[in-house]
């Protein structure tokens, strides 16, 4: 039933209206979506509930008495419209925040910064950094000129991420906020990066090391669960492949069917989805194309090699082939899908293959950007005997 004003006066905190004890707030419902939330200190908050874009969200109305009823209801009302007009109405507040602190605050920067080059991240990493902003930079800083934010300021925001035992996040939001003061040092918004002298100021972070199998014997015994893999085909095919192309977790569950060149045999995966942002060439071993042309006939028809269980349309979860080889028997501590790279690389430089074409085809950084954008291709001839000898050394080990 709707809402009245002697409902809502006589509402108690801790005591729902239908007698029973709650140690936390309650929810009164009124109508289309709007609600009374009570708190336990007896505060009485206005919200509304709504879906846009397929997700439900929530946006607050105001507090009760100050917010009557039938003002929560024309505000209810407002949303209502704006959300069948597609907009939504907490986006909408938000943008009105930012445009009241002005061009130049840092909150309205950064979100410039961030629609600028997220074009060119991927949506995980995109949606992460912002995120990251939203919940630990913003509250504190966003509303703030950006020129007049000072080095002790922004370290006063590290030090609170650092002190509640996330210091590589805390390193990480140093390295974004550094590129807005860039951007805003582009853009005539500041005079200098106050990011730049807090170099060291952050005790360092603790690399992290992916569990991974290097012992030949143990790595045949992997091999050997993986193609007992009595789980879904698509997911058995991935795991069969990591090994064989030793690419990074992400860029193997995105691969995309119009990437792979059968008759090539090659896969190239292009600067959008790469980590260093430059194009990637994988050449596959006669062992992967087979896996490969297994895989065809399932999923050749859709976009993703690898796809979603719920959707054609979107890739396989980042958990999949670690789920797998958790269902396998290896703890996380024993084995990892980023893994397979440590394997790939510690075996190969011990068969003394070259160092450079190793380190090329694990894709790792390239000191020279402009260098690594036109050298994609650099130790191909080698790269591909080098993927076919790999291939051939891992079906080897699990004859032997």
């Amino acid at each position: 039933m709707p809402l009245s004003d002697i409902k809502i006066r006589n509402a108690k905190p801790g005591l729902k209206p239908d007698g029973t004890v709650t140690n936390k707030f309650y929810r009164m419902s009124d109508e289309r979506g709007l609600y009374l939330e009570v708190s336990m200190n007896g505060g009485k908050y206005w919200r509304f509930k709504y879906r846009i874009n397929g997700k439900e969200k929530r946006i607050s109305l105001g507090v009760y008495p100050d917010v009557s009823l039938k003002l929560a209801r024309d505000r209810r009302e407002e949303c209502r419209k704006k959300v069948a007009d597609g907009v939504d109405p907490s986006e909408l507040r938000k943008a009105k925040k930012i445009a009241e602190a002005g061009m130049e605050s840092f909150e309205f920067v950064a979100r410039e910064w961030h629609v600028k080059h997220k074009i060119n991240w991927s949506e995980s990493h995109a949606n992460r950094t912002l995120k990251r902003l939203e919940n630990d930079v913003f509250p504190w800083l966003g509303k703030q000129n950006i020129a007049d934010i000072t080095p002790p300021q922004l370290l006063q925001i590290l030090r609170r991420v650092e002190n509640r035992g996330a210091l590589e996040t805390a390193h990480r939001i140093h390295q974004v906020c550094g590129q807005i003061f860039r951007y805003a040092v582009a853009t005539g918004r500041a005079e200098r990066d106050s990011a730049a002298d807090l170099k060291g100021a952050l005790p360092p972070a603790k690399p992290k090391h992916h569990a991974s199998i290097t012992e030949p014997k143990k790595i045949a015994g992997l091999l050997r669960s993986i193609n007992g893999y009595s789980g879904a085909f698509i997911t058995s095919c991935a795991l069969k492949l990591a090994p064989l192309v030793f690419v990074r977790p992400g860029e193997l569950r995105r691969a995309e069917w119009s990437e792979i060149d059968l008759e090539q045999a090659e896969w190239r995966i292009p600067a959008v989805k790469m980590k260093m942002k430059t194009i990637h060439i994988v050449p596959l071993s006669n062992q992967a194309i087979e896996i490969l042309k297994e895989l065809e006939p399932l999923t050749g028809n859709g976009k993703f090699l690898f796809p979603s269980v719920r959707t054609i349309n979107r890739p396989m979860s980042e958990n999949t082939v670690n789920g797998a080889l958790r269902r396998l028997g290896y703890t996380k501590d024993d084995m990892t899908g980023h893994g397979f790279r440590s394997m790939a690389s510690t075996l190969l430089n011990e068969q003394g293959w070259n160092k450079d074409a190793i380190e090329r085809q694990l894709a790792h950084s390239e000191r020279d950007g402009v260098r690594a954008a036109y050298n994609y291709a650099e130790y191909l001839p080698e790269r591909k005997k080098m993927m076919q000898a790999w291939a051939d050394y891992l079906d080897k080990l699990v004859v032997r």
